[in-house]
């Protein structure tokens, strides 16, 4: 893992992670807040689609490849903080996939941080270890 700063969507990377939550309506993905609000803003039928496939799929890492985007999940819920346990399922996944599909550059807003009401203190010491190098978390500047 590396850690960066700048846009997370001016970074140059192959892939952009979208923080999520499991919470799906009939209008599709909860999207309302964050770099997931600005992904269903910047990409007309985003929350439809991810919500389909978390309905399909559930709550867990997966790839939108229409976008080169990856949903994070980081809450089960939009309306509760980011759950640590969680995050670390999502890193474990998230490492795996690179791996597999050798996924190039993969920018990551700091999970759980922000709307998700977790300390970076918190969830760095956890995701170092999982995440490899190829992952550039990103805080914003």
């Amino acid at each position: 893992m590396r850690e960066v700063t700048g846009s997370m969507w001016e970074y140059p990377a192959d892939w952009r992670c979208i923080t999520t939550n499991g919470i799906v309506t009939q209008d599709g993905l909860v999207m309302g807040r964050g770099c997931a609000a600005q992904a269903a803003q910047r990409y007309p039928g985003l929350r439809q689609y991810a919500g389909a496939r978390v309905a399909a799929r559930g709550n867990i890492v997966q790839s939108v490849s229409k976008h080169r985007l990856i949903l994070f999940p980081v809450k089960h819920r939009w309306d509760r903080p980011a759950s640590l346990g969680l995050i670390t399922k999502s890193a474990i996944r998230l490492a795996e996939l690179t791996e597999e599909h050798d996924l190039g550059t993969v920018v990551l807003p700091r999970p759980g941080c922000g709307n998700g009401q977790l300390d970076w203190s918190d969830v760095h010491p956890v995701i170092a270890p999982i995440l490899p190098d190829s992952v550039h978390v990103i805080t914003y500047k």
